[in-house]
């Protein structure tokens, strides 16, 4: 659902100048005089009028999983302005703001009614979330929490997420460093212009291109909001001490939809009206893509959504288990890729098929190819699909085919 982005600028200066750890009075109410651990009276008549349980860090922390939308175990409300909501966020999280809760509700038609859904806003004295998660109560969703201590607690333990209008402001003003956490033929292909390299499976060779000076203000980013590898590069950018670090979890994207720069050259010449058509290359009916290793996407999507992917071809899906659980392709066998070496990844393959790995937005699909090929694993039968993919729990799927590199 589209919504209408305004006022961002408000906050996108704070926080790209003070970090993580600052935190903003919420609109319409007074700054408090002491920092505060517990509710105000106030807001403690909410909490108990709509029967509310308040959860902790530890518990919030834990319920966002991966940090993508897919990979949380909850659902996580923002119910503050949409300003505030672009200009930093608790990863995972939808906005629902307290006062135009019938515009953005539209969000939750397809989540059940008996989903956890965790809902925060400005801190202990913001009325904002127990309003929202009353209203969530009234309309029939059974399993609503509160985070009362909020973004602002948040915001001093672990990275925001932000939005579009802070990626471009950081981008125009050259006012943080960003990296991109794509595999590495993806970046050069098409990339936010002056990002650097960042995939989360070349860490450990790769962070010497970490800034020295660790209050650096930092964004990562990857391949859209399924993408889990800019939370994997702003994790380990906080466990060696940085304290400035975001994910622009929309990634390239949502920076494309806002029809923005990017560092792609122009396209290549179109081949001649004489030129001999060359058939698809194909193996045992599966027809293959532009990319080297790749099925062709629209026909593979095409067979998807009919439901005639052939007999002979295993969907395997490297996501994480818990991905896997909120929504997957029907048929597909999850084998989380990552957390193997080349060779027992190949062992646990189907044998005698044609093997098509997937995963939310094709990053993680293509390495887990690339990693078989490069340990000299015969990969002749097993290709990736490059595409976004979005399925709720009864594996009902939108799928996007990403554009070839080549």
């Amino acid at each position: 659902m589209k919504l209408r982005i305004f006022g961002a600028s408000i906050v996108v200066a704070g926080l790209l100048l003070s970090g993580c750890t600052a935190t903003q009075p919420e609109a319409g109410t007074a700054p408090s005089a002491k920092v505060l651990n517990a509710p105000t009276p106030h807001v403690k008549g909410l909490i108990e009028k709509f029967k509310l349980q308040d959860v902790d860090y530890a518990y919030v922390k834990a319920a966002i999983g991966n940090g993508t939308r897919s990979g949380a175990k909850a659902l996580l409300i923002d119910a503050r302005p949409n300003p505030k909501y672009l200009g930093g966020t608790i990863p995972s999280s939808l906005n629902i703001p307290d006062t135009q809760i019938d515009k953005y509700i539209g969000q939750l038609d397809k989540v059940a009614k008996d989903k956890e859904i965790i809902v925060y806003c400005g801190g202990w004295d913001c009325e904002k979330s127990p309003i929202v998660a009353g209203h969530l109560k009234s309309k029939g969703f059974t399993n609503v929490k509160l985070y009362q201590a909020g973004e602002p607690e948040w915001a001093t333990k672990s990275y925001l997420e932000v939005g579009t209008p802070v990626a471009q402001s950081a981008f125009k003003n050259s006012s943080a460093l960003m990296m991109d956490a794509r595999p590495y033929v993806k970046f050069l292909a098409e990339s936010i212009p002056g990002s650097i390299y960042m995939n989360d499976d070349e860490l450990p060779k790769l962070m010497g291109r970490f800034p020295v000076d660790k209050n650096t203000p930092i964004i990562t980013f990857c391949a859209g909001y399924e993408c889990h590898k800019s939370h994997v590069v702003a994790n380990k950018l906080l466990e060696l001490g940085y304290t400035k670090v975001s994910v622009y979890a929309g990634g390239l994207p949502a920076w494309k939809e806002a029809k923005l720069q990017t560092t792609k050259g122009e396209s290549k010449a179109e081949v001649k009206a004489d030129a001999t058509p060359k058939a698809p290359a194909m193996v045992d009916g599966v027809k293959l893509g532009v990319d080297e290793g790749s099925v062709d996407g629209e026909w593979y999507k095409a067979h998807i959504v009919a439901g005639t992917v052939p007999a002979n071809v295993a969907i395997i899906d490297v996501r994480s288990p818990a991905e896997f659980t909120n929504g997957h392709i029907k048929g597909a066998i999850n084998i989380e890729a990552g957390k193997m070496s080349a060779v027992d990844f190949a062992a646990k393959l189907p044998k005698g098929k044609v093997v098509i790995i997937n995963c939310a937005t094709g990053g993680r699909a293509m390495e887990a190819q690339m990693k078989l090929k490069d340990a000299k694993v015969d990969v002749s039968r097993v290709f990736f699909f490059d595409a976004n993919i979005k399925c709720d729990t009864s594996n009902k799927c939108e799928i996007k085919v990403n554009e070839p590199l080549g």
